[in-house]
């Protein structure tokens, strides 16, 4: 992937959305706050959507689903965090879609959840299917979301990994002890860095995307510094 390609995923808060088409599904990006909070939107060939993160500003949320016209299945909140979710109980109003969390995170959400994740489910988005990463540290539930571009297809192309706040270009997320950055740490090498190839795409949960490719040769570095 270039990095003209990565530019061009660059959104603003308040902005108009990035759209990404991988084969038959589009992923939808957009900033809906202050603090640059990504809101993902997948939409499946037959128009089945799912909504990664109402974080903020309920309008901007329901105007990025309204930009997929089709159906909300579900919305996953990828962690507990305030700034993720402040948008979700209107955007659950507005829609009555499932609501889906990480099992150790979903008590803290503002709505009840409909479906507590755990490592290794999957989530079905019209006929593809995402895989569920739990992450530890960041919070105790955090979630990633691996879709395989052409899901169906004899010979599944590259990775697109919906991270929350446990990867970011430049490092893993915020943790408060050592013992959680070690981890976090040890969860982003082994269940996403030793898992998947260099070209797969990172969603994060605020600001720019970014690859494995660009990150993996840091990981020493982040692993000294401690952060």
């Amino acid at each position: 992937m270039s990095e003209h390609d990565l530019a061009d995923a660059h959104v603003e808060p308040g902005g108009p959305s990035a759209v990404h088409r991988l084969g038959t599904v589009t992923v939808r990006k957009a900033s809906v706050s202050d603090q640059d909070n990504n809101a993902y939107l997948v939409t499946a060939g037959d128009g089945t959507q799912l909504l990664v993160d109402a974080a903020d500003r309920p309008d901007r949320v329901l105007g990025l689903v309204g930009e997929g016209s089709g159906t909300l299945s579900a919305v996953v909140t990828t962690h507990r965090h305030w700034d993720h979710h402040r948008a979700l109980a209107a955007v659950v109003e507005a829609t009555a879609a499932p609501v889906l969390a990480g099992d150790d995170d979903a008590d803290e959400l503002p709505v009840p959840v409909t479906r507590r994740l755990t490592h290794g489910d999957t989530i079905a988005v019209g006929d593809v299917d995402l895989e569920v990463i739990h992450l530890r540290g960041h919070t105790p539930g955090s979630v990633a979301l691996a879709l395989r571009e052409g899901d169906g297809d004899p010979s599944p192309g590259r990775v697109h990994l919906f991270t929350g706040d446990s990867l970011f270009p430049g490092g893993v997320g915020r943790t408060w002890s050592a013992e959680d950055f070690a981890a976090l740490l040890a969860d982003v090498e082994s269940r996403i860095f030793d898992r998947f190839g260099d070209d797969t795409r990172v969603y994060p949960g605020h600001g720019d995307d970014t690859t494995l490719g660009r990150e993996r040769p840091h990981l020493p570095e982040w692993r000294a510094r401690g952060w």
